[in-house]
């Protein structure tokens, strides 16, 4: 990224410490090294965003080829997008499927209470 050598380091290093003095370099070293970790952090998330996102284009851009065409006569690799699509979606419904009542527990009959 940065075409830094040995000797420019060097020299950095002996002007930070003129500059700061031998009190205030290692915690300004600290805080730089905090920063620049936020960075890499902060720019690997964004890609990790960008990536997912680029793949949901995707696989919706083959969903539209596949409406377009006929299901049963689909690439192999429309068919692929379409069967990630689906198990996507059940994978999203599946938290708010409603429950099913056992049927262990008996319900109570509320006309039987009014006699």
């Amino acid at each position: 990224m940065f075409d830094i050598g040995f000797w420019e380091l060097i020299v950095i290093a002996i002007l930070g410490l003129i500059v700061l003095g031998p009190e205030r370099l290692p915690g300004a070293l600290r805080g730089l090294q905090r920063t620049v970790s936020r960075v890499r952090e902060f720019s690997s998330n964004v890609q990790n965003e960008l990536k997912h996102e680029l793949r949901i284009k995707e696989l919706h851009e083959h969903l539209q080829k596949a409406e377009q065409l006929d299901m049963d006569k689909l690439p192999p690799e429309l068919q692929r997008s379409v069967a990630e699509l689906k198990a996507a979606a059940q994978q999203v419904q599946r938290p708010y499927a409603p429950k099913q009542e056992s049927s262990a527990t008996p319900k109570s009959d509320d006309s039987s209470k009014h006699e």
